[in-house]
């Protein structure tokens, strides 16, 4: 179950980077706001998660789900590049992130 909740965090880690896209600097409330409770739901999950996950491997996973998934957020709202590089970069991450799921260490 705390994986589960690990990824729910890296989701909601997604949420305020979007938050913090739209909130233009602060400057608009709503957004600012939908930021920070993102925030707060994130760090929650992976303070949750490390209970019984080894921190180093939650901290990892965690990052790395949100970088995948602001990657392919950001290609879809944003219109950021989607290089083939750029992909591969991703696709290995995420393989880490299979790889320490798998490791055994929890």
């Amino acid at each position: 179950m705390d994986w589960i909740i690990l990824m729910i965090g890296s989701v909601c880690e997604v949420g305020w980077l979007v938050g913090m896209k739209y909130s233009a600097g602060f400057t608009r409330f709503w957004p600012s706001v939908v930021m920070a409770f993102f925030m707060i739901a994130s760090i929650g999950c992976l303070g949750i998660a490390v209970k019984t996950i080894p921190s180093g491997t939650a901290y990892a996973v965690w990052t790395g789900g949100s970088i995948a998934a602001v990657t392919v957020v950001g290609v879809y709202l944003f219109h950021e590049p989607a290089t083939p590089l750029r992909l591969a970069s991703i696709a290995l991450i995420i393989a880490g992130m299979v790889g320490l799921r798998f490791s055994g260490v929890d």
